[in-house]
């Protein structure tokens, strides 16, 4: 069971038990355990707002990478506040420029939809850049960091089990770059 869940469920198990106390509360609610903190995903927000045609792709990206992993959690940004990643479009190629795991800028380029990739593909592979992972190439479909190796027919913008556990492990323990990789990599495709 992921852990994300375990966490909504205890939640909804509490409002419940709230609601059949008649709104009573018998005790103030402990404050979580190092267990549940653990536990708790990382939350990273990104800024999609200039990724112009691209923000349904950019918010559907996010949604899968949420469905796929429990350590990380993507958000978009509040008003006011400063994004972990900036999303950005233009009319080059895509690509990511990490500043750190979790932090960076990504560039829905339009060169690549022009040429018929999918924008969700793309989407889910350059946040998968943000959140650690390399390329892959050449690959298969089944392999989102494949990237566009696995052709314009492809459009399969979930990760594959190794790709999730090794997001998990990045965010639920020690990163490193690979050796040789400078901490500004920039990342295409």
């Amino acid at each position: 069971m992921h852990s994300r869940t375990l966490v909504r469920g205890l939640t909804a198990a509490l409002a419940v038990a709230f609601a059949l106390t008649g709104g009573q509360a018998s005790a103030a609610p402990a404050a979580p355990t190092a267990e549940e903190r653990a536990l708790a995903p990382r939350i990273i927000t990104y800024d999609a707002s200039a990724s112009a045609e691209f923000r349904a792709a950019v918010d559907r990206g996010a949604a899968i990478w949420n469905e796929s992993v429990d350590s990380v959690e993507l958000r978009p940004v509040a008003a006011g506040q400063r994004a972990n990643i900036r999303i950005l479009a233009d009319n080059g190629w895509p690509r990511a420029y990490t500043t750190a795991l979790g932090s960076g800028t990504v560039y829905m380029g339009r060169q690549a939809v022009a040429q018929g990739y999918d924008t969700i593909r793309i989407s889910s592979h350059e946040l998968g850049h943000i959140l650690g992972l390399p390329d892959r190439k050449p690959g298969p479909c089944s392999s989102l960091m494949s990237g566009s190796s696995a052709g314009t027919a492809c459009t399969n913008p979930r990760p594959n089990a190794a790709e999730k556990a090794e997001v998990e492990e990045n965010f639920g323990g020690t990163f490193a770059w690979p050796a040789g990789t400078p901490r500004n990599a920039v990342i295409t495709d």
